[in-house]
């Protein structure tokens, strides 16, 4: 997208100086919901026509995509926390054009053009490009590097810690230790444990697994009758269990303690689609679950159940990039993007592997 010539990449430059200033302007975490709800909303006009504008240029593109948008919202709160506008660079919740300060949202649209170039370059590297989520490591880089640049204790340029070491836990022995959650800081206290990841993980992860086949099956098979390709559906699918995990950050936002699991979703909807076809077998093609016969649906149940143990990975990585960089930090370096850009790594990989 926006490659195809100097025109189409201006065009998208411009919306992307637009969008990280919105997603500054109304908050990170309101800018993800907004992601949200195009997801959604997307996935309608792809299922009716096949055409998935919504999701490439809308919900991930320049105009809500979470490397401009939520990016965008994310820098312009450690850069408000920088000039003592607010004292919290963690607070991705608080609609930043209500501080009355331009230069807030200006910043926004400097990470929101940072997040546009970047993913863009990530896409387009060879083989990697196409084995990762480029909208996730581009949230990533974009939380590490406003951290590096603006989140400083003593509030000079490029001198913010990504570790915080100064936090570490002081009389652990090893570097696990060190990094625990705890006064210090933590992410989220009711899905740091073991037994929270797990649940978590798993149970999401088959959710995700489920609609995840079911519209790719579905869809597919509707897309095929139109004469589009039959992966096509399958290609996307994923994203609409995403779409909802983001729409649940609203009530998060309202001081409800709802599980954060969009990195788990996108990660086993992509593992049940990813692997499906590979545990069905050769000659494999996406067709409407009336058809489906015993095998079909017993192969279905292991996709989920690949679904769960994939849902499990991205929710112990987002809780272990939590430790590293979040929990004693001075801004928010997005644990969920950090877990899914490795998770969609190792998926994709590893299904390429095996097929």
């Amino acid at each position: 997208m926006f490659t195809a010539s100097l025109g189409v990449f201006l065009f998208g430059l411009l919306a992307a100086i637009a969008g990280g200033a919105v997603g500054a302007a109304i908050g990170g975490n309101y800018a993800f919901v907004m992601t949200g709800f195009m997801v959604l909303a997307s996935w309608g006009m792809f299922a009716a026509t096949g055409n998935s504008f919504g999701l490439d240029y809308l919900a991930f593109g320049p105009f809500f995509g979470p490397h401009v948008a939520f990016a965008g919202g994310v820098a312009g709160s450690i850069y408000a926390t920088y000039k003592s506008y607010m004292t919290d660079g963690k607070d991705v919740n608080t609609p930043l054009a209500g501080l009355g300060k331009p230069d807030v949202l200006l910043i926004g649209s400097l990470f929101g053009v940072f997040g546009y170039v970047v993913q863009i370059g990530i896409s387009n590297i060879p083989w990697f490009g196409a084995h990762t989520d480029s909208v996730a490591l581009t949230v990533l880089i974009s939380g590490l590097t406003a951290r590096w640049v603006f989140g400083g204790l003593k509030k000079q340029l490029f001198t913010g810690s990504l570790h915080n070491p100064e936090l570490f836990h002081e009389d652990a022995t090893s570097f696990p230790a060190k990094i625990k959650p705890g006064p210090n800081g933590r992410w989220l206290e009711w899905q740091e444990k073991p037994g929270q990841l797990l649940a978590i993980g798993s149970l999401f992860g088959i959710f995700a697994g489920f609609v995840s086949l079911m519209l790719a099956s579905e869809v597919g098979a509707h897309f095929t009758k139109m004469g589009l390709a039959n992966d096509l559906a399958a290609s996307k699918g994923n994203s609409f269990a995403f779409g909802i995990s983001a729409v649940i950050i609203l009530f998060l936002i309202t001081n409800r303690n709802m599980p954060v699991q969009h990195h788990v979703t996108i990660t086993a909807g992509l593992g049940a689609i990813q692997f499906y076809p590979i545990v069905m077998g050769a000659s494999f093609a996406w067709t409407s679950v009336a058809t489906w016969n015993s095998h079909a649906w017993l192969m279905a149940f292991v996709a989920l159940l690949i679904a769960g143990v994939f849902g499990i990975m991205a929710a112990a990585f987002a809780e272990l990039a939590a430790r590293l960089w979040y929990n004693r930090g001075t801004s928010h370096i997005d644990p969920p993007a950090a877990a899914i850009w490795i998770s969609n790594t190792i998926v994709v990989s590893l299904a390429a592997l095996l097929s």
